[in-house]
Formats: structure tokens, C-alpha cells, sequence
């Protein structure tokens, strides 16, 4: 499996623990929910529903809304189908939320394992976080290195870009301390109304994350429709 393939697979499975849904349901949540996937085709969604039925981590269902049945034989199609998690699909699920190796440190992958921090445990948040950080420490520490090396090799425009995108890292370095030390503390991320934004669940207890600006990540290109 990819490692693209395998991050979509981590979010469908994530977005229908919450609850089924059609596919278009679903791929509008992760286009407006995950911004990680704001660009892909259904020719992507649909064959990874379908790996993930023939794994038997989901279950198609005929749609059963009032509009789904007249939809169809007005229309001339099938009605719409509805994927639901199965308790081995959940299991799976709980099974990726608990792993923290390296690829939950790059930058697709923490994007949409950060989504789901609200249905993950704190103590491997904390370690999600924490590599995520050591990883971006690496990468600001061999920019530097490499701008120090090239300084007077480069035009203004080249080094300013240079110079950038060394601000960028530096940021959402700044932003994941931010993030560690609410979770050191136990804070709770709450919304406008100071409720809280999150809710407890078999995953673990939830909470001290304040609220970001943008979940840092890299889009995933689009890919033709079949």
C-alpha cells in the first residue's frame, strides 16, 4: 500500500466511526473537514471503499432515507450506498490512532492523524506531537546549515525564498510547543462558548489542545476520476 492510500484509508475509517455515510457524504467531509484532502477524485475514494470492504473493516448498506428511495427510480440509478464501520474496522482503527512511528512525523500523515486527535489518547498525542516537533527540529536545523553554506551564492529573490520558507518551519515549531505544553497542562480545547470543542471516548480522554490557525499539511494532488 501507498503511504497516500494508506492515510486516506486512516480517514475514511476515522470519519465513519462517527458515523455511516454515503460516499458523496463523504467525500464532501473530507474536502471541508480534513484539509490535508482537499483535492481528490472519487476515482481514488471509491477503489480504497472498496479495499476496505474487502477487508471486512466496512459493510455497504442500501441507502434508507425517504429521499434516497424516490431519488432512484426517478433518476433510473441504484440508490445511493451507505458505508458503515464493523467492529473489526473499528478495531482496526483504534489499532492506526495507537501507532506513533516515523510516518506519523511527515507532513500528509500528521495532518490527518491531527484531525483526529479529539478520538485519540493523550499520551500518544503527546508522542505524536513531540516526534512531530524532533522532526521539524532536524529539518529547521539543515536549512539553516544549507543557507549558511549557499548565502553568498544566491540572488535576493532566491534567499529570500530561502529564507521563507525557514520562517514557515520555525512557525509551526512555535505552534506544536504551544500544543505540548496544553497537553502538559490538561487543558481543554473549547470553542467560542468556552464549552469544550471535544468529548471523552473509548480512545481516551481528550482535551488541552488550544485551537490552531491552520493544521499544518501538505494537499494531496488530485487524481483522474474513473
Amino acid at each position: 500500500m501507498s503511504r497516500r492510500a494508506g492515510i486516506l484509508e486512516f480517514a475514511v475509517l476515522g470519519l465513519l466511526r462517527e458515523s455511516p455515510m454515503h460516499g458523496y457524504e463523504l467525500r464532501k467531509r473530507l474536502n471541508t473537514s480534513l484539509g490535508v484532502f482537499r483535492a481528490f477524485s472519487y476515482g481514488t475514494l471509491y477503489p480504497c471503499l472498496k479495499t476496505l470492504v474487502t477487508n471486512g473493516w466496512l459493510i455497504e448498506e442500501p441507502g434508507n432515507t425517504h429521499e434516497d428511495a424516490l431519488a432512484a427510480p426517478l433518476a433510473g440509478r441504484r440508490a445511493k450506498i451507505v458505508y458503515r464501520l464493523t467492529a473489526e474496522g473499528k478495531e482496526h482503527f483504534e489499532e492506526l490512532l495507537s501507532q506513533t512511528g516515523p510516518d506519523a512525523y511527515e507532513d500528509e500523515h500528521f495532518a490527518a492523524r491531527f484531525a483526529f486527535f479529539g478520538q485519540t489518547s493523550r499520551d500518544v498525542r503527546m508522542r505524536v506531537l513531540e516526534g512531530r516537533r524532533s522532526r521539524l527540529e532536524e529539518r529547521l536545523e539543515k536549512m539553516r546549515a544549507s543557507l549558511a553554506r549557499t548565502r553568498e551564492r544566491l540572488d535576493d529573490y532566491t534567499l529570500e525564498l530561502q529564507r521563507h520558507g525557514m520562517e514557515s518551519v520555525e512557525r509551526e515549531v512555535r505552534w506544536l510547543n504551544e500544543l505540548i505544553e496544553s497537553e502538559r497542562a490538561g487543558r481543554d480545547l473549547t470553542g467560542p462558548s468556552g464549552e469544550s470543542a471535544q468529548q471523552n471516548n473509548t480512545s481516551g480522554s481528550t482535551g488541552g489542545l488550544p485551537r490552531p490557525g491552520d493544521t499544518p499539511g501538505t494537499d494531496l494532488p488530485d487524481e483522474t476520476a474513473t
